[in-house]
């Protein structure tokens, strides 16, 4: 009887241990995480490219817009100490608030692309009319005389002016006004425009006018009357309602949406005047800029919660219907998940067919898994994503069948790895569609997976699986 070598031993007992062989694959898998991440760095920065294509298009159309106001701003005459000890006057503002605002209009989108991009754009045309009561100078505690009427001013509170498309002509009682860009005080807007005015603190005054503004994406408005009302209506069939208050009524079809929002003052944590930065410090510019730190496309940019320091906002999000990068960012959640299971169906086969399948092998099919996410990317920048999710899938599968078939030299296996493929690309398929109970679907879905495979491999002696049917 010829002697072996230990070298010889070992590498017989390699190829035929099973512990060893869930070791390697537990080694290869990972190895995939590598791939696995830069794939993510890949979406990203596809995702990044196409965000700076968007607010390209934005910054010269008109961003975000939040409208506030009118608001009426008087002077008054402060005494303060200076840093020498010594009394002198200063000149602040008191800002008063309307009893009634209401605002109707209409919003007009369209879809502007850059390259493979696109973004929604907008043209609004709203009335917005309203009254002043009596101003109520009480609570502030401020002598009477300390104020200076005659250089009041009324001040309009708007996100990006670049949007604005006519002259605004402000009505207020019997007088017409042209706004004039700028605020004289940034306490509550730190961007907008105004008209001085001469106020009499004991008369009412009504206002009347029309705002024409081009944005993207975001319209909303800011609940300064002691009652605000807001009717918007467009042909854009998929609204998101945002911010600190949803619409009273609303009417969603194919045609578009029609939306109504009442807001009192007692819904808010502001009174209807004060001095100085009393809201919020620039309230507009804080919730602006709070959009442009959030992923634009992401559901949290959808979520307008105001810092505590900023005025609470409402109104309605353009939503485009699909967003490719983020359903790839979801089903890349799933990479590590898919090739563990496609090994476990790869080892189990080969179990049964008692044909050894080498490390490299199972490496390869790794990187065609892998290779599924990038043309699942890049198609889906083209086409709708679940016609780019299918096409991805049938060139993966077909690769990975064809490469069994090779493997595992039967048409029955072949036939039965590729149906277990089928099932797993199905199932991941049916996770990204039913987003609310992707969790739920998931877990019993691998349930399902567990108990087949310990049924399937129930009568499977472990200390004594067979030698493969050829080694080398």
């Amino acid at each position: 009887m010829e002697k072996t070598s230990f070298l010889d031993r070992f590498n017989n007992w390699a190829r035929k241990s099973v512990g060893l062989k869930l070791v390697s694959i537990g080694f290869l898998i990972l190895i995939l995480l590598i791939p696995a991440s830069m794939l993510n760095s890949l979406i990203r920065e596809r995702q990044q490219t196409r965000d700076g294509a968007i607010a390209e298009i934005n910054s010269k159309w008109g961003g975000s817009q939040i409208i506030g106001g009118p608001i009426i701003t008087i002077p008054y005459k402060s005494i303060i100490k200076n840093n020498d000890g010594k009394w002198e006057d200063q000149i602040k503002y008191a800002h008063f608030l309307p009893d009634n605002i209401l605002i109707k209009g209409e919003v007009k989108p369209q879809k502007r692309y850059r390259g493979i991009y696109v973004t929604v754009l907008y043209n609004s045309k709203l009335n917005i009319n309203g009254s002043f009561s009596l101003l109520n100078i009480t609570p502030l505690n401020i002598p009477k005389e300390n104020f200076f009427p005659d250089d009041a001013f009324v001040s309009i509170g708007i996100t990006d002016m670049k949007g604005i498309k006519s002259n605004i002509i402000f009505k207020m009682n019997d007088s017409s006004f042209q706004m004039e860009p700028g605020i004289k005080s940034s306490d509550i807007f730190s961007s907008g425009v105004s008209i001085p005015i001469k106020i009499k603190m004991e008369e009412n005054y009504d206002f009347n006018f029309d705002l024409d503004i081009n944005g993207s994406r975001n319209l909303s408005f800011l609940p300064f009357g002691k009652e605000t009302k807001v009717e918007i209506k467009s042909n854009w069939s998929n609204p998101s309602f945002e911010g600190s208050f949803l619409p009273d009524e609303r009417e969603i079809s194919t045609n578009g949406f029609v939306a109504k929002w009442k807001v009192l003052q007692l819904n808010r944590n502001y009174p209807q005047q004060g001095c100085g930065a009393f809201l919020g410090e620039n309230p507009v510019q804080n919730i602006s800029n709070g959009y442009s730190k959030r992923d634009y496309y992401s559901d949290d940019y959808a979520s307008m919660a105001n810092d505590e320091n900023n005025i609470a906002s409402f109104g309605v999000r353009l939503m485009l219907p699909i967003d490719e990068y983020q359903k790839t960012t979801r089903s890349a959640k799933y990479n590590i998940m898919f090739i563990f299971l496609t090994f476990l169906a790869f080892f189990f086969m080969e179990i049964l067919n008692k044909n050894r399948i080498h490390p490299i092998q199972y490496l390869l099919v790794g990187f065609s898994i892998c290779l599924f996410y990038i043309l699942l990317l890049s198609i889906s920048e083209y086409i709708k994503f679940n016609i780019a999710y299918w096409i991805a899938s049938v060139a993966i599968l077909l690769l990975i069948t064809l490469y069994a078939k090779s493997i595992f030299k039967s048409n029955k296996i072949t036939a039965l790895t590729a149906i277990i493929l089928t099932i797993l690309y199905g199932f991941f398929y049916s996770i990204l569609q039913l987003q609310d109970y992707a969790l739920l679907m998931g877990s019993l879905g691998l349930l399902l997976i567990l108990a087949v495979i310990m049924y399937l491999t129930r009568n499977i002696n472990w200390y004594s699986i067979a030698n493969p049917k050829s080694e080398s």
